[in-house]
């Protein structure tokens, strides 16, 4: 089969269930100049969907390299006030907004993570517009990913080049659904209300807690706001705009109670962040806060990770993802979140999203700490499922439930 169809497909699945863009919206994207030749194939599917105008926002990983590597040293505690204005002033518009991402998992290696942290914090100062609204569904977000030969060799170490890409590129139309047939956007629908499904069983129950136990050592016991609620498949815009943040996603999350969290978790996978790969991730809470944060490899970075500001300590996500699902099928470690966060159970450290609890989403963030959520500059998905997971649920009534036995939903 001819792959532009594919390519085509996948850029209406995006902008049609991914945006749902709407006549008369602004669309920005965010791309890597390789990758403007998918760029433009969204942006005709888009100015097809009514779109009024595509607004683009290049970034390429050798001159981010080159930047942090090369600049000088103040330029990492400011942010230019174009680029504020430029994110912050569409977000208050409502333009949707498309993240493609394609990246070197290891484009940063080597950078000083003190530099990372600096700028970290700047931007957030700067973008905290964009932010909120983004963690709070103030407009319509979705984060997709292209293959690259740096990333895709990373995924498949024994292939080079336009080898690896091919064999990458085979993986995420798996994934996101796509088979060349025309109908995926029908599947993505079909799959968002599977998903729907799931989250109104969990809604139904109340939980007060979840216990995490697996042969790796876990043993979590995460309890969760009494107004929480489980959201996954798509989510409503403040206009009401139907979205999935996410494509592929196949997970169902809540937020844990900031102060509520104690015991020790084992992260199943390495984590892709910030342009470094740290493996052997294992973490002790208690009240809620890591105490104790080691990685086999990549420690410095996990610990400049979780000191970007007090919240960054702390849990703003719970996540379930059966084992036994499309993607962990794949066995395949992408080295990309946005797709290993799907094959896995996984947690995140930093900010919560506000739809997580009652009303949440036309809440202040003084309103959010009040209900129990998280606050942080940061958010950051690390992977803990496994085969062998076991979460035990407890009711505000004082039933136990198995959610998960054996990797998978007991549900």
């Amino acid at each position: 089969m001819d792959q532009n169809v594919k390519f085509q497909e996948y850029a209406r699945l995006l902008i049609e269930v991914g945006l749902n863009v709407q006549k008369g919206q602004d669309l920005v994207i965010a791309c890597p100049v390789e990758c403007a030749w998918f760029a433009r194939l969204c942006a005709g599917a888009a100015y097809d969907a009514g779109c009024r105008e595509v607004i683009m926002n290049w970034r390429d990983d050798a001159l981010t390299r080159m930047k942090y590597l090369r600049a000088a040293d103040q330029v990492f505690d400011a942010t230019p006030a174009w680029q504020a204005e430029f994110l912050n002033g569409y977000a208050r518009a409502g333009a949707a907004y498309l993240s493609i991402s394609a990246t070197d998992p290891e484009n940063l290696k080597g950078v000083d993570p003190d530099r990372l942290v600096r700028q970290q914090r700047s931007g957030s100062a700067a973008l905290q517009d964009f932010y909120r609204l983004q963690m709070s569904n103030g407009f319509p977000w979705c984060v997709a990913a292209l293959p690259i030969p740096s990333w895709a060799e990373k995924a498949f170490p024994g292939c080079r080049g336009e080898e690896a890409v091919e064999k990458l590129w085979d993986a995420i139309f798996e994934a996101v659904r796509i088979t060349g047939d025309g109908k995926a956007v029908e599947r993505w629908r079909a799959h968002v209300s599977t998903l729907q499904e799931r989250v109104d069983k969990l809604n139904g129950l109340c939980l007060e807690r979840l216990h995490y136990t697996n042969s790796l050592g876990t043993d979590l016991t995460i309890r969760l706001p009494e107004s929480h609620l489980w959201s996954g498949g798509d989510g409503a815009a403040a206009t009401g705009q139907r979205f999935v943040a996410n494509i592929p996603t196949e997970e169902i999350f809540t937020a844990p109670l900031r102060d509520g969290v104690d015991g020790v978790v084992y992260a199943s996978m390495p984590l892709a962040h910030d342009g470094n790969i740290i493996t052997g991730i294992r973490f002790t809470f208690r009240d809620g806060r890591i105490v104790e944060a080691h990685a086999d490899q990549g420690e410095e970075q996990l610990k400049a990770a979780i000191s970007l500001d007090e919240g960054a300590a702390r849990l703003g996500e719970v996540a379930l993802v059966p084992y036994d699902s499309p993607i962990s099928n794949q066995k395949l470690l992408y080295y990309n979140t946005l797709f290993d966060e799907n094959a896995s159970c996984h947690l995140a450290f930093g900010e919560a999203y506000a739809e997580c609890v009652r009303g949440g989403e036309q809440m202040t963030r003084e309103e959010l700490k009040d209900t129990g959520l998280n606050d942080s500059i940061t958010h950051v998905d690390f992977m803990v499922g496994t085969a062998d997971l076991t979460i035990t649920g407890y009711t505000r009534d004082g039933r136990e439930v198995p959610v998960f036995a054996d990797g998978n939903f007991a549900l």
